[in-house]
């Protein structure tokens, strides 16, 4: 291809996988931020299927495992915080026990960063204020004030992604709620849990507990069914404690201990439970990568595997054509129904983390007490995470390796 220059906006999972399967095409890639740094912990995410197959290409097998950190058990309770079914995670996410891998989204973008290596320019603290496109290039300015020409533009930079907006038009046309709310902090583990999840369910709500690593504090979720998006909530973070309070009343179980956590919080995330779907995920010199042009929603489980998948592609297919217009079109024919199958894992995991109704919640219940112990939800999902084979593309330059002379 000719157009060597490429600036990709974000640096969160799929921007530096992104990166890094470019340089390592012959690229020169730079990467802008709005965030200081690289973004440090987080919760656990899953990789799975054909995604653990882009991370050992990428050399990345090694450090991940050791970053595993091992999930063992999901236990559902009732009401009153009986023990209903405890199953292995996999029953539910259709993944393959001893083959996933489970990290902290922090240790991934480190990860991810680290085989980057120097090879790729990083801007931080920065965004893009404005794109001009050309016959010939795309101009760029900074909120930095910055002006720099690239030839084409990546957005990395997620599910409100900016990129989209300034070159595809407002979120709405594109954002596909999907019918629940949540709130995720991090709370003391005062129930000692280790290498597992709880959770707690009355119709249309849960709490869960989640605890991947011994000693440390817990992950609590509290999510819940509501018919439309809580727009007054968003920009307001005292209305997003209170709506959240007002869904979890209960006395029993955590739930009081949660939602005292949750006001208190000073890491608190509120969102919807949405995803992305788009008509196309480039246009002209522009496309979309990850949860900027697919967002599959966390109720699918699948959202980090799908971005460093269609990364993966993406870089491949730009090496692969002379013409930006047929590379984004064949990544796009590669990658969009494996999307579209891990996208539809959400409906599935709406019924297994929150059904709505009594009648969802007891079905539920009854195949969690099945001797097969696997939910119809691990059935799809193993469909849908293994429902790509890697297309081969040929690198021109060896994996960054830190203190070793690297060919350009």
């Amino acid at each position: 291809m000719n157009h060597r220059t490429i600036l990709i906006s974000g640096a969160s999972i799929a921007g530096p996988a992104l990166a890094h399967w470019l340089v390592r095409h012959g690229f020169e890639v730079t990467v802008v931020e709005k965030a200081p740094a690289l973004r440090g912990g987080g919760y656990p995410v899953d990789i799975r299927g054909t995604a653990r197959d882009v991370v050992e290409r990428m050399g990345l097998l090694p450090r991940l495992r050791e970053a595993h950190v091992d999930s063992r058990r999901l236990s559902f309770v009732d009401p009153d915080g009986a023990v209903l079914a405890t199953i292995r995670p996999e029953a539910v996410t259709g993944g393959t026990e001893g083959l996933d891998l489970e990290v902290r989204r922090g240790d991934l973008a480190d990860s991810l960063y680290s085989v980057v290596g120097e090879r790729a320019e990083f801007l931080f603290n920065d965004s893009i204020a404005t794109l001009h496109e050309h016959a010939d290039r795309v101009e760029v300015t900074f909120d930095s004030g910055a002006r720099r020409v690239f030839d084409l533009v990546i957005g990395a930079d997620g599910l409100h992604s900016h990129t989209r907006g300034l070159v595809f038009g407002p979120e709405e046309r594109f954002h596909r709620y999907l019918g629940y709310c949540f709130a995720g902090f991090t709370l003391p583990n005062d129930l000692g849990l280790e290498h597992e999840g709880v959770t707690w369910n009355v119709p249309g709500r849960a709490a869960i507990l989640y605890a991947p690593t011994p000693g440390k504090p817990v992950h609590g979720f509290l999510t819940f069914a509501r018919d439309e998006p809580p727009f007054s909530a968003f920009r307001d973070p005292r209305a997003q404690r209170d709506l959240v309070a007002s869904m979890f009343t209960d006395t029993r179980w955590e739930i009081p201990r949660m939602v005292a956590a949750m006001r208190d919080a000073d890491d608190l995330f509120f969102d919807v439970v949405s995803q992305i779907h788009m008509p196309a995920w480039s246009a002209g010199r522009v496309a979309l990568v990850g949860d900027a042009a697919h967002a599959t929603s966390f109720m699918s489980g699948q959202g980090s595997s799908v971005s460093l998948v269609g990364a993966y592609v993406l870089a491949g297919e730009l090496a692969t054509h002379a013409d930006h217009t047929a590379a984004f079109t064949a990544y796009e024919k590669k990658t969009r129904a494996f999307v579209e199958l891990n996208q539809a894992l959400a409906t599935a995991g709406g019924g297994v983390v929150a059904p709505r109704t009594q009648e969802q919640l007891d079905a539920r219940n009854a195949a969690l007490r099945a001797p097969s112990r696997r939910l119809p939800s691990g059935d799809l999902g193993h469909e849908a995470n293994t429902a790509l084979v890697l297309p081969d593309y040929a690198p021109t330059t060896r994996p960054y390796a830190p203190g070793l002379p690297q060919r350009n």
